[in-house]
């Protein structure tokens, strides 16, 4: 990056700051993850300077006809991977591919069925704050209380007495695996259609780890980065029925030029996840997961859900006498980036925070097996005790630095 160097030193100094942020820090975030080199270049390339407004072979523009390569590549690759009768690959996030949904599917002020923020939901399922919530009347659905599982049982009640016409299906903090055909049978019986948002699995589903929701739902969504691997981003699966009123809703509806840049990537991103390779990566997330779940179990630390069957574990920090505001902060000034994450039925409330939430994903991406899970489960509690002790944060962060060594970024990624 010579020439930004020159041109434009602090934006130059900025990325090389983050850079070495990544290199010398054990990234715990469970949405967050390492694009491999290639996407990056993908992303980074002159496809950023083409206007596309449209769908292959039917642009606005002239002059599209690489992109339209790349976009039907991505498409193809998609279907390769999850199946699914549609592929729309320019929502820009998640949250827009959700809301392209809602907006196609739905009038303002339906009923939607969907998890609550406070017990693993997203945003975009109806938070009060996001236009899920301003929109559409949203029912929320939880856990149980007493073994943090979904309640399928409770959903069924929900969605008889409220008659939604749509169920949302999926989670940002739900360690658990999903049952999508029960959502079905629940769906089938009130004669709602189902959004099944896959952004936190979806690597999980392409390596066959988690169901897929494709043959249940008429929608799926889901982010292109995560357990993915690829660039942040959106791309929606549904069935051929309903194609037109998505591909309307994306382009002109909630959106203009797509970034075919990163539509590039996305291509990129989902050839890899078509490779063996990507099924061991996501068997040893996995792996990972369970093995940091359990150290942590060792320690006194209880799991939500006593366990995790995905990429992520919520951690309740309630015994520990501490928030989760205040571990997430200690933990990064040893060089541990986790988030504060609220837990079912938290006392404390969202700025605050009971709890952790960890994902293995990146860690897993540098190489870190479950020997280093082990090793980080001791660091993390060796700070929380001692979350005020300057000399224990400066002595973990040591170690961080040890660790983060021995598995350099990028060191196997194409």
């Amino acid at each position: 990056m010579e020439r930004l160097k020159k041109v434009d030193p602090q934006v130059y100094k900025a990325i090389n700051d983050e850079l070495k942020r990544e290199r010398d820090t054990l990234n715990l975030i469970a949405s967050e993850n390492f694009a491999p080199q290639v996407v990056l270049e993908a992303q980074g390339s002159v496809m950023t300077n083409k206007y596309a407004e449209g769908y292959p072979g039917e642009r606005w523009y002239d002059g599209c006809q690489h992109v339209d390569q790349v976009e039907k590549l991505a498409q193809q690759r998609a279907k390769q991977l999850f199946g699914g009768e549609h592929v729309n690959v320019q929502p820009h996030s998640g949250t827009q591919a959700n809301m392209a949904v809602y907006f196609a599917m739905l009038k303002m002020g339906d009923p939607v069925l969907a998890m609550d923020l406070a017990c693993g939901g997203h945003l975009s399922h109806g938070h009060h704050h996001n236009f899920s919530g301003k929109y559409f009347k949203i029912i929320s659905y939880g856990v149980d209380r007493g073994n943090e599982l979904i309640d399928y049982g409770e959903v069924e009640d929900l969605a008889k007495k409220h008659n939604p016409k749509m169920i949302v299906v999926g989670a940002s903090a739900y360690p658990r695996t999903i049952d999508f055909a029960k959502f079905r049978q629940i769906a089938d019986k009130v004669g709602a259609f189902i959004l099944a948002d896959i952004a936190h699995i979806a690597g999980l589903v392409a390596a066959g780890l988690h169901p897929s929701p494709v043959p249940y739902a008429e929608f799926v969504t889901t982010t292109t980065h995560k357990t993915l691997r690829g660039p942040r981003a959106g791309m929606i699966i549904c069935r051929k029925e309903f194609a037109a009123r998505i591909d309307a809703e994306v382009f002109p509806g909630i959106q203009g030029g797509p970034l075919m840049h990163v539509i590039a990537a996305k291509a990129v991103a989902l050839k890899l996840a078509l490779q063996p390779e990507f099924k061991s990566y996501q068997r040893q997330i996995v792996a990972n997961a369970k093995k940091l779940a359990a150290e942590l179990q060792g320690r006194a630390y209880r799991i939500v859900s006593a366990g995790t069957d995905t990429h992520l574990l919520l951690v309740d920090l309630s015994s520990k006498k501490i928030t989760g505001k205040d571990a997430a902060c200690a933990l990064d000034q040893a060089g541990i980036v986790v988030n504060k994450n609220l837990i079912p039925y938290d006392r404390l409330g969202p700025q605050l925070t009971s709890g952790l939430r960890l994902g293995t994903p990146a860690l897993t991406t540098r190489g870190m097996k479950q020997a280093q899970m082990q090793q980080i489960a001791c660091l993390i509690d060796a700070v929380i005790a001692a979350a005020q002790d300057q000399k224990t944060i400066a002595a973990t962060k040591a170690e961080v630095l040890k660790l983060t060594q021995k598995f350099p970024l990028y060191q196997e990624l194409t």
